[in-house]
């Protein structure tokens, strides 16, 4: 049997940048197991498992794609990510699929994808932070970033991520060399309700760091991520929370991990958020078996 397979860096136009991934194009269902151990050997952050909704369909004509699992490198399984449609949608396009939107059915539910010159745009809800008791928290964030400034503190309850907003006083290399043992998360975070920790700071437009509006860096060790090296849904938290800080729509943004990703992000009136980024297919080829 053979499957072509693709290894995709997200959110950047280099290769071995931004959120890597392997996307393995599937006629049928495979085993559990069989997915397990494909994941393992690509030994990357995440393998997506896509197959067309509709089996008569073609993978260049198709406009429905279901992505039922994906999996870590570590066996762990995963809803969908957000991010991985827009790998799947470059890797879509790449094979010259003819359709302006793509939309993906995962168990996180419906994802719509398109591609806007360069871009891949995904179509994300907006999720809304509200103010968080620090006293709640205050142990997972000593445990995160010791004794530094917290200008702010949110919480979104409908993806249980909180966000965390170092001072304006910090620059963008403070957050960048941080260094943060996400295994005492676990142990420290008692409510139960958090389950990504979302570290973030407002831009600088002077010098190298000109036009981004807001830096971040995102952590679920929750779900087996120590951190996550760009992340489309921590950006749908990111963006509604920015926007109502800086009272804009458009802006462009940076998730400072080593990787490291860009994403432009723009506020639609319908409650909605477009999140997009480049794509660097690193590897096309089959995986045989």
């Amino acid at each position: 049997m053979q499957i072509p397979v693709f290894t995709v860096d997200a959110f950047t136009n280099r290769p071995f940048f931004g959120n890597p991934a392997a996307v393995c194009l599937l006629e049928n269902d495979l085993d559990e197991d069989l997915h397990q151990k494909i994941a393992m050997e690509m030994n990357l952050s995440e393998t997506a498992f896509i197959r067309k909704l509709h089996p008569g369909d073609d993978f260049t004509k198709s406009e429905w794609f279901c992505l039922p699992t994906t999996i870590s490198h570590k066996g762990i399984r995963n809803p969908g990510f957000q991010f991985l449609c827009l790998i799947m949608l470059q890797c879509l396009f790449f094979l010259e699929d003819t359709n302006s939107v793509l939309t993906f059915v995962t168990l996180s539910g419906e994802l719509r994808a398109r591609q806007v010159e360069d871009h891949i745009v995904l179509d994300l809800p907006l999720y809304l932070t509200y103010p968080q008791v620090l006293q709640e928290v205050e142990e997972l964030i000593k445990a995160a970033i010791g004794d530094m400034i917290v200008q702010d503190l949110r919480y979104s309850p409908d993806t249980k991520k909180l966000l965390v907003r170092l001072s304006d006083a910090y620059e963008r290399s403070v957050l960048e060399e941080l260094q943060v043992s996400t295994q005492r998360f676990l142990s420290a975070e008692k409510t139960g309700k958090v389950k990504g920790l979302i570290l973030t700071l407002k831009g600088n437009s002077n010098g190298k760091c000109k036009g981004h509006d807001f830096y971040s860096r995102y952590f679920a060790p929750w779900y087996g991520v120590l951190e996550d090296p760009v992340t489309g849904s921590a950006h749908a938290v990111l963006s509604s929370y920015w926007s109502e800080q800086l009272g804009k729509k458009e802006m462009l943004a940076f998730q400072c991990s080593r990787r490291g990703g860009e994403l432009k992000i723009s506020l639609r009136n319908d409650g909605r958020v477009d999140i997009a980024g480049r794509v660097a297919i690193v590897l096309k080829g089959n995986l045989t078996f």
